[in-house]
């Protein structure tokens, strides 16, 4: 169990950075159960809709909304050699720009970044490319930062072209 830190606003944006590397790096290898541990006990990931990105996940029928036991269950299958729209797993290369600490709110910090990511997949000859941004709510915890919160807002007007969404934005 990771403890909250009252020293919220003393995390750089270098840090914050280096963070969402780090963790792109894990995604990109497929070292899902390290990703893991980047996460709090109660994380929650999203992916709104195009025509709502500021929805509510309660009201509005999202493309991703997981709470942390849903995000372990995720990771248990996409795993699993038998979870066909991942195996082989997906080749994927992701790009983290223009990051920001863009304020707090208690105890969490709030970063904005975008991304770009490209998915490559075995018998398709052109890659997907996922387009949007993240807005985070990161806890600094004792064991450093963690996140809390991920909305992965994507840029597309439609989803159906990019295919499938199964792996993790």
């Amino acid at each position: 169990m990771t403890k909250p830190i009252d020293h919220a606003s003393t995390v750089t944006r270098d840090e914050v950075e280096d963070f969402l590397y780090h963790e792109a790096d894990l995604l990109d290898r497929w070292k899902l159960d390290d990703w893991l541990g980047l996460l709090t006990d109660d994380a929650s990931y999203y992916v709104p809709p195009n025509d709502k990105p500021e929805g509510d996940h309660r009201f509005t029928l999202f493309t991703v909304a997981d709470d942390i036991v849903r995000l372990r269950e995720r990771i248990i299958r996409l795993k699993d050699p038998n979870c066909h729209a991942e195996f082989p797993p997906s080749r994927t290369r992701r790009m983290i720009s223009n990051v920001r600490i863009t304020g707090t709110e208690g105890d969490l910090i709030l970063v904005s970044a975008n991304f770009a990511i490209y998915r490559y997949r075995r018998n398709e000859t052109v890659p997907r490319l996922f387009v949007g941004c993240y807005r985070h709510k990161f806890k600094l915890t004792d064991a450093g930062l963690k996140i809390h919160e991920r909305r992965a807002i994507l840029d597309a007007e439609e989803l159906g072209a990019m295919g499938a969404v199964s792996f993790l934005l």
